[in-house]
Formats: C-alpha cells, structure tokens, sequence
C-alpha cells in the first residue's frame, strides 16, 4: 500500500498527475469527489472529470464525511483517488465543522485502509495574504490541513507547470 498527497496551484495539473499514479497502482479504482455543483460552471467541471476518468473508475461523492467514505472502502482493497481535500476544507467551513478534528480522523482513516490512496489539494500560501477574515480563515485552514494529510502520507508531490516535484 503507497499513500502519496499531490500538492499544486489551481490547473497545474495535479489532478491529471494523481490519477495518472492512482492507475499506476492497480484496480479496483475508486475516485472520492468532495465537490458539489453549486452552478452549471461547476457541474461541468465535475463532467469533464468524470469524462476523463472513463469507465474503470467508480466515484463516490462526499464533500463533508470524507473519513466516513474511507472507512467504508475497508475491505474492498481498492486504490482511491481524493480529489480534493482544498474543496473538502470549504465545505467543512461552511457546515461549521471543526477542520482540524475532521483532518485527524482522515488521517486515521487512510492509516487503516487495506489500498493505495492519493489525495490533491491546492497549495494556496504561496500568494498575499487575503483582505477579508474568511479567506485567510480558509487559507491557514487548508495549510494545516496540507501539513497534517503531508506528515501521515508516504510521498508527497508538488506539481507545477505539469511537472512533479516530489517533496517526501
């Protein structure tokens, strides 16, 4: 079993990155969505995703009980693409989950799990600092959930440019 966290800018080509190493690692494939189409913008995305992705991936959406849908995986030895724990972090603020908590309990989760798992998430503290107190609440947020999921994996990439950069 390999755990690896893919970390990048907003279309650097994580996503495409950490699938191409999740089918690397084997089938049964199970991809975790945390995203929810909010607009029309959105639900396309999440089409061309799943699009790309093609027929020998299962999904599974969850944007709040990503550890439940771990735990519930336990058994099937399924390699499981999380994308993305940046959308997860959002969606945790926005249902007033504590964050921190949730992320431990990740991180627990995919200790047990009987497969390989890759995670993306957005690196977002490469820029300003925000203006307003719910972006920098998402930003440190998002940082330590990204150095919390980075301590408890195997490997970590960063991706930019569509180029990894292993950083563990």
């Amino acid at each position: 079993m390999t755990s690896l966290l893919v970390l990048g800018g907003a279309r650097s080509g994580k996503s495409r990155y950490a699938q191409m190493r999740a089918e690397s690692f084997g089938s049964p494939r199970i991809y975790i969505a945390t995203a929810e189409p909010f607009d029309a913008e959105m639900a396309e995305r999440i089409r061309r995703h799943r699009d790309d992705r093609g027929p020998a991936w299962r999904t599974i959406e969850t944007p709040l009980d990503l550890a439940d849908a771990v735990i519930a995986r336990r058994g099937e030895r399924a390699v499981l693409l999380i994308d993305c724990l940046t959308l997860w972090a959002s969606n945790l603020i926005h249902a007033d989950r504590d964050a921190e908590q949730a992320t431990h309990h990740l991180c627990a989760a995919l200790s047990d799990h009987d497969g390989s798992v890759v995670l993306v998430a957005n690196e977002v503290g490469l820029g300003i600092v925000p203006d307003n107190a719910l972006a920098r609440r998402f930003r440190d947020v998002a940082g330590r959930m990204n150095q919390t999921v980075a301590a408890s994996v195997d490997e970590v990439v960063f991706v930019a440019a569509g180029l990894p950069l292993r950083l563990k």
